[in-house]
């Protein structure tokens, strides 16, 4: 029997995807140049409808006709390579699926290729990870919708589920996919910061808080675990939890303590900043989380500076968690408590999906991708990093109003964001007292005062560019466009 779909690339997330589809009862074929993962491929598999091939052409000849043949492999050159590879053996018709992370670009490019030589090509993102290749991602299809009917079957079945509707969907036509994939990874950069700052900022005024010991960090682990079940809930607070409680093996020291505080990057979030400002959309909170990676990398030179440069306590303003009622004592100076600090990270995070959406808005219109909000919103309800139960409003939102430019203008979120923006303010002050870099929560909160701001200062800045380039201005009292010849007399 021929194989309904087949699997190049089978390293974590490309076997996890392929185990995952054979388990759903379709016929697959693999191939890796690894002969080792070809039989990690088959061992793990023995009891499921999967075969592993030695070469390309035995890979493709297992293939029923109108083959349709995912990639999952190191998204750039390699993404080229493989392709360049398999074409050969292909024939019109057929269909390639890149699971990458490709740069939407790219995507475009090799759509435009293929088409030319009559293949089909789908560019989706996954997110979720190995968990989620594994038993449930979330899957975001770009392309054309009549390719896409030809797999939804397969896609949806590996997909995560909520209130038993699949995490997969065709999102928008072209690179879409992979464009709202990078938009989500972009999120994604912005929650991960947002909490790193709380942690900071917990890690040292909290209860305990001695760096790297044991009881402080299962104290905050406790912290985030009761935020996990209220309106916080996410992926994201959840495991956050449960890195906190780990203990290293070697040395009996918080594990997270032990690791070095430089943070990795694949480019999707430096991407996502670039496409918003192409774009003219503001995203800072995912700027500033780029910016702190790439902060972080320089290690040795924050460590000349910060020898450099008078250290100034944070313990000035330190409050205590009562572990048992998580009451909040009292507090010197502007420290917010732990239910403010919660209420803000909430808001943050609102304040995050909403650059990211509103930056997908913009791009629907401009690049033609015909993006389905409402979609998006509800398969990145399961299966993948930035899940969190606020994207059911997210969802509703857009459901209620399908051209909504900016989640801040559905009334529901302007209720919440009204009533805590005062709990932003706090904890980004709060930050600042306490010596702390919380670059993305004053990113968060300055975006959301700006975007409230009848008005800006921008009045200056254009008088100034009048001055030194005759760039022109409005006025606000008469219509037109003016310049002022004579600015020093």
């Amino acid at each position: 029997m021929t194989s309904q779909f087949g699997m190049i690339g089978l390293g974590t997330m490309g076997r996890n995807f392929l185990l995952n589809v054979a388990e759903h009862g379709f016929k697959c074929a693999g191939f890796d140049i690894d002969a080792a993962k070809r039989d990690l491929l088959m061992a793990e598999g023995a009891t499921l409808p999967i075969e592993a091939a030695d070469d390309l052409a035995g890979f493709v000849s297992r293939l029923a006709a109108r083959r349709s043949i995912m990639l999952l492999v190191p998204a750039g050159p390699i993404v080229d390579s493989v392709i360049a590879d398999l074409v050969p053996h292909l024939e019109p018709g057929d269909l390639i699926i890149d699971g990458g992370n490709s740069h939407f670009p790219d995507t475009e490019r090799r759509q435009a290729e293929l088409a030319a030589r009559g293949f089909e090509f789908l560019g989706v993102g996954v997110s979720g990870g190995e968990e989620g290749a594994r038993h449930g991602a979330s899957i975001m299809i770009g392309g054309s919708p009549d390719a896409y009917e030809r797999v939804r079957p397969i896609l949806e079945s590996a997909s995560a589920k909520v209130d038993g509707e699949p995490c997969a969907a065709h999102v928008g036509l072209g690179s879409a996919g992979h464009f709202v994939k990078m938009v989500h990874n972009g999120i994604e950069y912005a929650m991960m910061q947002l909490i790193a700052e709380i942690y900071d900022l917990l890690r040292v005024t909290g209860p305990n808080a001695d760096s790297g010991s044991v009881v402080a960090d299962r104290d905050l682990a406790n912290v985030f675990a009761e935020w996990n079940t209220g309106e916080l809930n996410s992926f994201l607070i959840e495991i956050t939890a449960t890195v906190l409680r780990k203990t290293d093996g070697e040395t009996g020291n918080s594990l997270v303590s032990m690791i070095l505080d430089t943070a990795g990057q694949k480019g999707t979030g430096k991407w996502t900043s670039q496409a918003a400002m192409d774009l003219g959309i503001p995203v800072p909170t995912i700027d500033a989380a780029v910016t702190i990676r790439q902060i972080s990398a320089q290690k040795q030179q924050r460590v000349t500076l910060a020898n450099a440069f008078a250290k100034r306590s944070s313990r000035d303003h330190k409050f205590v968690i009562d572990n048992a009622e998580h009451e909040e004592k009292a507090a010197a100076g502007p420290a917010a408590s732990i239910g403010e600090i919660g209420t803000a990270l909430h808001a943050a995070f609102l304040l995050a999906y909403a650059q990211g959406f509103a930056m997908l808005r913009a791009a629907s219109d401009e690049r033609g991708y015909e993006l389905d909000l409402v979609e998006i919103a509800k398969i990145w309800r399961g299966g993948c990093i930035i899940r969190a139960a606020m994207l059911e409003d997210i969802r509703a939102a857009y459901a209620k109003e399908p051209g909504l430019a900016n989640l801040l203008l559905d009334q529901h979120f302007t209720n919440v964001l009204s009533k805590n923006t005062d709990a932003v303010r706090r904890t980004s002050l709060t930050l600042t007292a306490a010596g702390l870099p919380g670059m993305a929560f004053a990113a968060t909160l300055n975006y959301l005062i700006a975007c409230a701001t009848e008005r800006l200062p921008a009045n200056l800045i254009q008088a100034q560019r009048d001055l030194f380039g005759a760039h022109t201005y409005q006025r606000t009292d008469r219509v037109g466009t003016f310049h002022t010849p004579d600015w020093a007399s």
